[in-house]
């Protein structure tokens, strides 16, 4: 973009962000189409329905376009919406702590394919072992198994067919 800038950053609901604050009122003095960029983040934002995003709105002050970035949730919100729950074990990693909830391997994989460019893995498989360590905190099971048995499984190479690049 050339021209003058004007950045704005938010967090807003997955699919349901509005005209009304914080996007509004942040909005408005720049003169773009206020409803035209809500409309572009909650299309740009509904596979995170239920779910806080950050979005990175960029206009350029002299022509009024517009770019938007949207950012991911955090792997654990993710987790949890996976779950269909709100919040995760106070005791995971503990003796007596009990399974939130047990989600599939391709569950963990959709997960890693999503957050892909945020995490540190090279491959697909380094980034469901990273999921699946994301897992171990929130108290969830994963094919009715402690995530980390999954981790050794995936090392001895029996989720292969499962895990293929794209």
């Amino acid at each position: 973009m050339s021209g003058k800038e004007a950045v704005i950053q938010s967090l807003v609901d997955g699919g349901k962000a509005t005209a009304g604050p914080p996007l509004g009122p942040a909005l408005g003095p720049t003169g773009v189409n206020v409803f035209q960029i809500i409309q572009a983040i909650n299309e740009k934002t509904k596979a995170y329905m239920g779910l806080k995003v950050p979005v990175t709105i960029t206009i350029n002050t002299d022509d009024k376009s517009f770019e938007i970035e949207v950012g991911t949730p955090p792997v654990s919100a993710l987790i949890l919406k996976e779950l269909g729950i709100e919040k995760g074990s106070g005791t995971a990693g503990t003796e007596e702590s009990e399974a939130i909830g047990n989600l599939t391997l391709s569950q963990i994989i959709e997960i890693a394919k999503l957050k892909r460019d945020k995490l540190l893995a090279n491959s697909l498989k380094a980034a469901v072992k990273e999921i699946l360590g994301t897992a171990i905190t929130t108290g969830a099971t994963v094919e009715d198994k402690h995530p980390r048995e999954i981790q050794k499984e995936i090392d001895e190479g029996q989720w292969n067919e499962l895990l293929v690049e794209d």
